[in-house]
């Protein structure tokens, strides 16, 4: 038999045992292997009832995503599935860890369901832009009520083993080992203790209200839930009915640009770890240092409290630290209550939290990440003091947005040892770090750098020196479109409306004002002295400022606000705007917001390709991991670059050209785009090329 199963006897029972580490993914291989192991126990007069368990932490993470495109080479899921519902012998699935997707809808085609405790079980579809392809929505639907499927189907939450065995899905959650747990319920249906109910042998009654209610919530969404949706009203059908429904709609998503975009953004999530740096060694970390108590100083503290490390802390007077560790202790308790802390947790947290105002703290960490106010010369003052305070191999972290580390380092008499660790705030939930290596890093910092990345539950993407690294100098290009656009005719609640219509949560102007117009406006003062004469600039933002309207902490910015809600746009901006438009004898013309959506979206495209074209990223995936996974692109868009390949070279380079005639010194073609339609690439073929010779073929590298 195949390395993937193992098949067992005990008795009068028959074990297929799942072993293809590391997680039992049901790929073509796992699956097949399966398939023939069943058909050999059902051949054997001796067995009379068969157990299906895993070997290792998991029953099975589900299918194996890089084997899509193999899912019709059969035996197919659906056709596995259907043999082992229509088994004359019993089939018990014993299932620990987790069963997620198909190896749950596996589980469903089983006639009985136990489970060891600690189970997780999900159909996580919809977050790929699928459904459950292999019955998932015909199974469980009938199963658990429609509601209840709704609910697990169309978010793709996973649930604990109490909720499964409340709804139905295990029969019982026992202690021991699973296998022991799978004999024990496979003797008990021989014996007629245990019944099993084959899942097609269920009906389920309609749910007008619940599919009604569902289809409100989801209207406005992804398709994938809509999808979902109707896959689950099909169970109410004859099972081969639904089973042939279900199918036919998933089929259809597996064509659609938003799979492929969140499939897309799933691998990106994992490729940004695949650097040069990752065979060094890396240093020991055990003790954290902080230096700054402000939002960004203390959402770190946290991140890091959570994660288990000691941590110092440091401000600059008894209240600052006062206020700092009690946000700290707030942000502690918020995750002790939702679970992401246990009670010894929390309490070794805040046992191992110090706050000071005293720098010598820091003289035993092994790692210090300053989060001070973002000017140049405070930051080098510090890291002055922290090259002589510091033990020998100490990192020295800057969480700078924009300045030169090369600069910050340059202060050092150690700047292999200086690296950029930029967090996006909140910092203990926002999953993005920039990595950002200086000129000096040491191989080893930035292994290290990626390495604690990981202990904190972070997705860290490596990054050259320039003005905003990845992330914020992309922003930088995004939010200069969108203002030149409201000069040129556009209204702010138009750009903001066609951007979220997009998929953004929030658009430009209303992140703004939530951000802080002052915040954006010091990078404007800090940057005006290098801005070229021939650039376009937009005053708009900086009148607003001069007002006193700094966005909802003052109650007034691009829209008003009230006790920190937001009431409706400030009257008064476009006042600003039309005054500025009438100085700059700009005629105002209309948009729509297929053109505005288009303008903003090769900006970015356009800049990220600069970024690509200077080595300042690795590779296209990972500046689209950047954009997914700290400013809010659009999940199902895969990203600026993934979307590039979507629209088509040649189209965003038309777009760029067009664009140029209104403003020929933003607008430029860049070198990358017009060398890859020679050679007829696509910035998928980029990442296959990198992850194949570790090189950046548009980079100056």
């Amino acid at each position: 038999m195949s390395d993937n199963v193992r098949i067992e006897r005990e008795d009068n029972i028959g074990l297929i045992c799942l072993n293809k580490p590391p997680v039992n993914a049901l790929g073509v291989a796992l699956r097949t292997s399966i398939y023939n192991a069943f058909s050999e126990l059902l051949s054997d007069d001796q067995v009379k009832a068969i157990v299906l368990y895993g070997e290792g932490r998991f029953f099975s993470a589900g299918a194996d995503i890089k084997d899509f495109a193999r899912a019709a080479e059969k035996p197919t899921l659906p056709e596995l599935l259907k043999t082992l519902n229509d088994s004359p012998k019993p089939v018990i699935a014993a299932l620990h860890g987790v069963a997620f997707g198909g190896a749950l809808e596996l589980a469903l085609s089983a006639h009985l369901r136990v489970a060891t405790h600690g189970l997780k079980v999900a159909l996580p579809e919809v977050k790929l832009g699928l459904l459950p392809g292999a019955g998932g929505t015909q199974r469980l639907t009938r199963l658990t009520g429609i509601a209840a499927a709704i609910d697990v189907i169309c978010s793709g939450r996973h649930l604990s083993d109490k909720e499964a065995l409340s709804l139905g899905i295990v029969t019982r959650v026992v202690d021991g080992t699973v296998r022991d747990a799978g004999i024990t319920a496979a003797k008990e249906v021989l014996t007629g203790e245990l019944k099993t109910v084959p899942t097609d042998s269920l009906r389920v009654e309609l749910d007008d209200a619940a599919l009604s209610a569902a289809q409100d919530k989801l209207s406005k969404g992804l398709t994938a839930p809509q999808r979902a949706l109707e896959a689950i009203r099909a169970a109410t059908l004859p099972i081969d009915e639904g089973l042939a429904k279900e199918r036919a709609l998933f089929m259809e998503l597996m064509q659609g640009e938003e799979r492929a975009g969140l499939v897309h953004a799933f691998f990106a999530e994992r490729a940004t770890s695949k650097i040069p740096e990752a065979s060094n060694a890396t240093r020991t970390i055990v003790r954290v240092g902080v230096v700054g108590g402000g939002t960004m100083g203390t959402g770190i503290a946290a991140a890091f409290c959570i994660a288990g490390f000691p941590v110092s802390l440091i401000e600059t007077d008894a209240k600052c630290v006062t206020n700092a560790r009690a946000t700290v202790e707030k942000t502690l308790a918020g995750a002790l209550k939702r679970g992401k802390l246990s009670e010894q947790d929390h309490a070794d947290a805040l046992e191992q939290l110090i706050t000071s105002i005293e720098l010598r703290e820091l003289a035993s960490v092994d790692l210090v990440i300053e989060a001070v106010f973002e000017d140049m010369v405070v930051k080098q003052e510090l890291f002055q003091k922290l090259d002589t305070l510091c033990k020998p191999n100490t990192i020295l972290a800057t969480n700078t947005s924009y300045l030169d580390i090369n600069q910050i380092a340059a202060a050092t008499n150690r700047p292999d040892d200086v690296i950029g660790l930029h967090f996006f705030s909140p910092a203990h939930i926002m999953r993005l770090l920039e990595v950002v290596v200086a000129d000096k890093t040491a191989p080893e910092v930035v292994a290290t750098s990626f390495e604690i990345a990981r202990r904190i539950s972070k997705i860290p993407v490596r990054s050259g020196v320039c003005d905003g690294f990845i992330g914020n100098r992309i922003l930088t290009s995004y939010r200069k479109v969108c203002e030149y656009l409201v000069l040129d005719g556009a209204d702010f609640q138009q750009v903001d409306h066609a951007l979220t219509d997009f998929g953004f949560a929030m658009g430009p102007f209303a992140v703004g004002d939530l951000a802080g117009l002052d915040i954006a406006r010091a990078s404007r003062v800090r940057t005006a002295v290098t801005r070229p004469p021939e650039e376009r600039y937009s005053r708009v933002a900086d009148l607003i400022c001069d007002q006193g309207w700094f966005g909802s902490k003052t109650g007034s910015g691009y829209y008003l606000y009230s006790d920190d809600k937001l009431t409706g746009p400030n009257p008064q901006v476009q006042a600003i705007v039309e005054n500025e438009r009438a100085a700059l004898s700009i005629a105002a013309k209309s948009f729509d917001d297929g053109e505005i959506v288009a303008r903003c979206v090769t900006a970015m495209i356009q800049e990220a390709v600069k970024v690509l074209e200077e080595g300042i990223a690795l590779r296209p995936i990972d500046i689209d991991a950047v954009k997914l996974f700290g400013y809010g692109f659009p999940k199902h868009r895969g990203g600026p670059l993934h979307l590039a390949d979507q629209i088509g070279i040649d189209t965003v380079i038309a777009r760029i050209e067009d664009y140029s005639a209104e403003d020929s010194y933003f607008w430029q073609v860049p070198r990358l785009l017009r060398d890859m339609v020679k050679r007829k690439q696509t910035f998928s073929d980029l990442n296959a090329q990198y992850d194949a010779t570790g090189k950046n073929d548009g980079s100056k590298a």
